[in-house]
């Protein structure tokens, strides 16, 4: 064995720095395991202050220890690259993982170990931990909201074929995969609402007539989400180009109606559209009150949306419009065929960031009577027989946006991928 010198590890003695590195870093672990679950410190005898922060010192010692570059080892070179980097890095991690092992034992006995699964009501909830039984009952409702049970099927029908509908496009011929664009964008939205309003709503062919204020739960959430995403995307991108135009009357418009909408805040939109707004139409005159809202998001979501389009349209050089035009393209060939590709191709996260944002804030729309998750959510936490509870509602209802955001997350990131071009 060459001499070791152990301020300073290397690749010549790969294995007793490794050794060592381990056995450090599981000494700090079981020295905070042991602090944290049974009250006990192996290194009791040191004064409180230094005793305190032994964990972590055992874990930076043992990350230095293995901190050997080009080691040849693909997982240890791995972890050196993204979490080992230097001594402050090292102790970031080792903090966070003390930090997770230290919240693990709580969330799993509130969670699992101590909750309740089993029982009808209130009175099966005697364990310390979460009383899912509440979840399990209203899970109807969180989901369906005030719609009649023995029509929930219509409901269901309607997703499945709506989601069967946009997974169609990814089985387009080749040949006519230059209409997906019109697929989506305007066949798609025009058959999920003919559906929508003879399936969910009824009172044709047959099926009992369900009005919007019973509509409620996760599938409003949807219902909400899915057409204001879809046509809040067209409208926000007409508004970039219409604040880049040349023509002054185009352009003060859309800028009017950009800082407009993103000068006031969106349940102050919501309220407006619910309560104001049938104030100014003519008599005799009727919008169901979820298409006002429907609008309301739309318009405001629009307005960041163009926004973020914009910025993309301003990352493009010069030459990318004068090239076009050296061509003999117009204005509209121009953009939808050399200009727009680029741009939102440069601005994917942008606006996954502004979709996630409209999805989030769908909740809002409790506040004019549309009851969905979230607001179900706020309904029965008032029930007299499940007072108490809340905290479940909640976390089930972050979980459930949780997976819904994240899954939006790691599309938007497949399609950057798939649009990736060195520049």
């Amino acid at each position: 064995m060459n001499n070791v010198n152990l301020l300073k590890p290397n690749k010549e003695n790969l294995n007793l720095f490794l050794i060592l590195g381990i056995l450090f870093f599981i000494l700090g672990i079981y020295d905070f395991s042991l602090n944290n679950f049974y009250e006990k410190n192996i290194t009791s005898f040191l004064p409180g202050f230094i005793s305190f922060f032994t964990p972590l010192i055992f874990g930076m010692i043992g990350l230095y220890f293995i901190r050997i570059e080009f080691s040849g080892i693909r997982l240890l070179d791995d972890l050196n690259k993204n979490i080992n980097t230097s001594n402050f890095n090292a102790a970031l991690s080792i903090s966070i993982i003390l930090l997770i092992i230290f919240s693990l034992t709580p969330l799993l006995n509130w969670f699992i170990l101590d909750a309740t699964f089993v029982g009808d009501d209130k009175e099966a909830c005697t364990g310390g931990g979460a009383c899912w039984v509440y979840i399990k009952t209203w899970f109807n409702r969180f989901m369906y909201g005030m719609y009649p049970n023995a029509e929930q099927w219509r409901v269901n029908a309607t997703f499945i074929i709506v989601l069967g509908l946009m997974g169609a496009g990814y089985f387009f011929p080749l040949r006519y995969k230059k209409y997906l664009t019109f697929y989506y964008v305007i066949l798609l939205p025009v058959i999920s609402f003919l559906l929508i309003y003879y399936l969910i709503s009824g009172g044709e062919f047959g099926l009992e007539w369900v009005e919007t204020g019973a509509w409620g739960g996760l599938s409003l959430t949807f219902i909400v989400s899915f057409f204001s995403l879809i046509f809040c995307f067209p409208i926000g991108m007409m508004l970039a180009l219409g604040r880049r135009s040349d023509l002054a009357v185009v352009k003060y418009s859309s800028l009017s109606f950009i800082e407009f909408w993103r000068g006031v805040p969106l349940i102050t939109v919501l309220f407006m559209s619910a309560v104001m707004f049938p104030m100014f139409l003519p008599d005799g005159t009727y919008v169901d009150k979820l298409i006002r809202v429907i609008v309301a998001i739309t318009l405001f979501e629009a307005a960041y949306t163009a926004e973020v389009i914009r910025g993309g349209l301003q990352a493009l050089p010069r030459g990318q419009y004068d090239a076009a035009k050296s061509l003999g393209m117009g204005y509209w060939r121009l953009h939808l065929l050399v200009i727009l590709p680029q741009a939102l191709k440069l601005v994917i996260p942008g606006i996954a960031n502004t979709f996630l944002a409209l999805v989030k804030d769908t909740p809002l729309i409790f506040v004019v009577g549309l009851l969905e998750l979230v607001g179900m959510l706020n309904l029965a936490k008032t029930n007299p027989k499940w007072l108490g509870f809340s905290m479940e509602g909640y976390v089930f209802a972050g979980i459930i946006f949780w997976i819904i955001c994240y899954s939006m997350s790691k599309y938007s990131q497949k399609l950057e991928l798939k649009f990736k071009t060195d520049r």
